[in-house]
């Protein structure tokens, strides 16, 4: 039977120092789960949309929220503003001269799946990256 999928999530506030404290938060779960293969790609992703929640989805005096789900061999890295900033996961890469405008794009590169869940307030930001299963997680002792 498989192991029933566990969740981490922690809330950030609307600040430039946040992006690095959730880059921290991933790192350490992701560590913690034994599930590092693809950490470069993971804290890629998270950086981006922690970006985007700060500078585009976060009002002012409000949060977001970073949350990571470990279901099997796939890790959901998932973004949660309160905006109403509507965004298109299929937006199209910014001009070659634009200083921004690429985050979506590499998020969308770089994971196996993306979306956007629009919630009652805000939206979810997600991505899903198929991982190595890990000894830490089945009980298998390492190599």
């Amino acid at each position: 039977m498989a192991p029933a999928p566990v969740s981490q999530h922690r809330r950030f506030p609307r600040s430039r120092a946040s992006v690095r404290d959730a880059l921290v938060f991933v790192r350490q779960v992701l560590a913690d789960w034994g599930h590092t293969d693809r950490l470069d790609d993971i804290t890629l992703c998270v950086s981006e949309l922690a970006t985007s929640a700060l500078l585009h989805g976060a009002p002012p005096g409000r949060e977001y929220c970073v949350s990571l789900t470990l279901d099997g061999s796939a890790i959901r890295l998932a973004v949660r503003d309160s905006g109403d900033r509507q965004v298109s996961i299929d937006a199209p890469e910014a001009d070659l001269e634009a200083c921004s405008g690429r985050g979506l794009h590499l998020v969308r590169e770089v994971a196996d799946d993306t979306g956007i869940t629009q919630d009652v307030v805000g939206k979810s930001v997600w991505a899903v990256f198929k991982t190595a299963p890990s000894s830490a997680c089945t009980g298998e002792a390492a190599h």
